[in-house]
């Protein structure tokens, strides 16, 4: 993270206002502050008292709870370590140590707010500019796959929801993809360059020498599927984490189009040496744009299904908290830029003001960006209605598709 912060639980620094524009770097202060075990915990364990392996139910039954271990808990603080632990290597052998670790129906104590902070240690960029190595992207997509289709023990989504936002290129990349066509768990820079053409499977406007996560990829392994989907729907049942995931995709809208041209363009696009009506400049960018609002669209539904099935018993308390924990309003810059900034600094951008008119009107939120940006920069009204459009069918497609 890029800045300080007093708080050590998952609440952090996201309890503060949305409006506050000068902290920022929600993601990285949780790599900059690891959990601290309290001086209580070494008396009671100086003492020689155990620690309770269960928990009392209301029914005064007991229910197993899965009681986070001290070498787990020491992983916060080593993140080379955490990478170790989590990463399932090329042929994902070590999945099963990463699912044993992590998919736990309930979790003692503090334990899955723990185990959130290890795998933020596990897969995140440590500092500003930093890419992700290989080794970070088969993490991240072992804890999806170990958290598949798992109904998450209260306190581990926002960790889970920080890592989908420093992936967010590749969250959102590899949603729908076909396992078998896809070369592995994660790919190498290299791999992930873009074609003659300026063309990427992998996203656009990706940094240089960075790895990337391949969400959609299955070795037909059950045990081996990272649904990102399944996990996003799951995540959005905490508005802390509806909150990290909201903002994350707004982020990566501001990214996506101060990167396009005055004419909503791909700056990176070259036309094929045969002439081709299908191959455009603004192919990539009609697909980026119609890609968050897709995303966007489909938080809402899920907030409008757990809304109705009774999962989100107070629509209006859980709209509350996700602005609490919102950090602001993301907008592209006045001017075209070419840099190319890692995945954790997309999703870590300062914000350019406090939330603007209702936080859960998906649509005013996209189209109040993109109006903006067409004026600063000019674009030709016909061309900025035409991807508003766009934006505007994938958003109510996703709201009302119901899978």
């Amino acid at each position: 993270m890029r800045d300080g912060g007093s708080k050590d639980d998952s609440e952090s620094s996201l309890d503060e206002p949305a409006g506050d524009i000068g902290r920022g770097g929600r993601l990285r202060r949780f790599r900059e502050h690891r959990l601290v075990l309290g001086a209580a915990v070494f008396v009671v364990l100086a003492a020689g008292v155990t620690i309770p392996l269960v928990l009392s139910g209301s029914d005064d039954s007991e229910e197993a709870c899965h009681q986070v271990r001290a070498s787990t808990r020491a992983l916060v603080d080593d993140p080379r370590a955490a990478t170790e632990a989590l990463d399932p290597g090329n042929g994902l052998a070590r999945s099963g140590s990463v699912r044993k670790l992590l998919r736990h129906d309930s979790v003692c104590g503090d334990g899955a707010q723990v185990l959130g902070r290890v795998v933020d240690a596990a897969t995140g960029s440590p500092a500003p500019g930093r890419p992700h190595t290989e080794a970070q992207a088969r993490a991240a997509y072992a804890v999806a796959a170990a958290v598949d289709g798992l109904e998450l023990p209260k306190g581990l989504a926002p960790g889970l929801a920080r890592m989908v936002a420093e992936y967010v290129v590749d969250a959102g990349e590899n949603r729908g993809w076909g396992g078998d066509q896809l070369p592995g768990p994660a790919v190498s820079s290299e791999e992930a360059r873009p074609n003659s053409q300026g063309w990427s499977r992998y996203g656009s406007f990706l940094a240089t020498g960075e790895a990337h996560t391949v969400f959609g990829y299955s070795d037909g392994s059950p045990e081996a599927e990272a649904d990102i989907e399944s996990l996003v729907a799951e995540l959005s049942k905490d508005p802390e984490a509806f909150a990290i995931l909201y903002d994350a995709e707004r982020a990566n809208l501001a990214h996506h189009l101060e990167r396009f041209t005055d004419s909503g363009g791909n700056p990176d696009f070259r036309p094929p040496s045969r002439p081709d009506s299908l191959s455009k400049a603004t192919n990539g960018p009609d697909r980026d744009v119609q890609r968050v609002a897709d995303h966007i669209g489909s938080l809402m539904k899920h907030r409008a299904g757990y809304a109705t099935d009774g999962t989100i018993p107070d629509l209006a308390a859980f709209d509350k908290s996700v602005r609490r924990h919102t950090r602001g309003t993301f907008r592209p810059a006045e001017k075209q830029l070419d840099s190319r900034p890692v995945m954790g600094d997309i999703a870590d951008r300062p914000v350019s003001g406090p939330v603007e008119g209702d936080l859960m009107d998906g649509r005013h939120q996209l189209f109040s960006v993109l109006d903006s940006w067409a004026k600063d920069r000019g674009v030709p009204a016909r061309r900025a209605a035409a991807m508003k459009q766009l934006m505007d069918d994938a958003y109510v497609r996703a709201l009302w598709l119901r899978v």
